[in-house]
């Protein structure tokens, strides 16, 4: 089974930094494009940022200049470095793969459970 965990969330001031770590479990061959996206209370989810199987990335405007994506494909791992947090970055961060190529087949649209990053002013 293949899954998705999320980790290096939690409490920051403004202008600190984090890094978010989204390992993938299980017998994986490869994985294609992967992606961080959050949700704030009260709000929908969105898209922070994207990365390709070969390192191509995509940012949502609200955080280029301050976030960087990244990926380890020998170990099955992305990364969210985060720096110069502001309270409006406080929101659940969730790590997404769409399309996983495991020994039983290819899984599509997989989501980690998410963890909390919360920004103080």
């Amino acid at each position: 089974q293949v899954q998705l965990v999320e980790s290096g969330g939690g409490l920051v001031q403004a202008g600190g930094s984090l890094r978010l770590s989204c390992a993938a479990s299980g017998i994986i061959f490869s994985i294609n494009a992967m992606g961080w996206y959050r949700q704030a209370p009260g709000k929908q989810r969105e898209l922070v940022a994207t990365i390709t199987s070969g390192g191509s990335t995509n940012y949502a405007d609200s955080v280029k200049g301050r976030f960087t994506i990244s990926r380890d494909n020998s170990k099955n791992t992305m990364y969210l470095q985060m720096n110069s947090l502001k309270p409006e970055d406080t929101a659940v961060y969730y790590c997404y793969a769409n399309a996983i190529v495991t020994m039983t087949g290819t899984i599509s649209d997989s989501w980690g459970q998410g963890t909390q990053v919360t920004v103080s002013s």
